[in-house]
């Protein structure tokens, strides 16, 4: 298995939509994303300065139904 790579929110955005999530809203600094195909829903942080921590990186990608290998794949 590989590890997980050092992203920050703007990557793991641009990466998700690929997988056809689409922006609903933003509140704060979180924005909340859908897809309409099968209506998951999540929400990534936006924290410009940081990365995302490991943890809530793989809670995103199993949220929305996205592999290790298919995000490797495409970031």
């Amino acid at each position: 298995m590989s590890k997980l790579p050092a992203v920050t929110s703007s990557d793991l955005i641009r990466v998700v939509k690929k997988f056809g999530f689409i922006e609903q809203r933003q509140k704060g600094s979180h924005l909340h994303l859908k897809r309409v195909v099968d209506n998951k829903r999540i929400t990534i942080p936006i924290h410009k300065s940081r990365d995302i921590p490991k943890g809530t990186l793989s809670a995103i990608l199993r949220d929305a139904g996205i592999s290790l290998e298919e995000f490797l794949n495409n970031f």
